[in-house]
């Protein structure tokens, strides 16, 4: 169940930073965003949300280029990371992302669950165990979204999601997998109480009606 006083549509963009010095206070809780550029991770946050443009969405992969900040409530946030792996960008422009990307993951006290999003045809490439790898040993919880299953029968997604379940088994960590579709918004609720869920840790749950967020 997802926490009364968290609601992802309340979603409102707050700032974008090119790296962890130019980010608001290190307090409070964040929920971060990681996948391949290619992985349809601006369309995930737009459906989590229920807001259409909140995170940009375009035809070229690996568009966002900037750590971009989200506030859901006081002190609670959400952050798109920059994608990896798939953006035909010179490799300079490639290894300054990558280098954003690790000081955030790395640094930042208040990060306290990873979306990490994966195209369900083509999961747990390299740069994804990489990162999913570091988060388990950083005991940092894993909502892993399978995305793009509407393009997938429903035998042949269920069958993928096992099969990644299985993969990360010996990991031995907090990670939770499911399949994800911006378009068909399979798995939206489930996703959505999850990240309530962690955005809410030390939150009252038992504010009056007229103070919910």
């Amino acid at each position: 169940m997802s926490s009364p006083v968290i609601h992802l549509s309340k979603a409102t963009f707050t700032l974008s930073a090119p790296d962890i010095r130019r980010l608001p206070e290190d307090s409070g809780i964040e929920v971060a965003f990681a996948g391949r550029s290619n992985a349809g991770k601006s369309s995930a946050l737009n459906t989590l949300t229920n807001q259409r443009g909140l995170a940009r969405v375009s035809k070229t992969p690996g568009r966002t280029q900037l750590i971009n900040i989200f506030e859901v409530a006081p002190n609670r946030r959400l952050v798109d990371l920059p994608g990896y792996g798939f953006a035909k960008v010179p490799i300079e422009m490639k290894k300054k992302w990558q280098k954003a990307l690790g000081e955030y993951l790395e640094k930042r006290d208040c990060l306290k669950g990873l979306v990490i999003l994966m195209d369900i045809r083509h999961p747990l490439k390299d740069l994804d165990m990489d990162l999913i790898q570091w988060a388990a040993d950083s005991d940092l919880p894993i909502l892993a979204l399978l995305t793009k299953c509407d393009k997938l029968s429903q035998g042949k997604r269920s069958s993928e999601v096992l099969q990644v379940k299985k993969a990360l088994a010996p990991l031995n960590a907090d990670i939770t997998v499911q399949a994800f579709s911006s378009l068909k918004y399979t798995g939206l609720e489930a996703a959505n109480d999850l990240i309530c869920q962690w955005l809410s840790a030390d939150l009252p749950t038992d504010l009056p009606e007229n103070e919910v967020v």
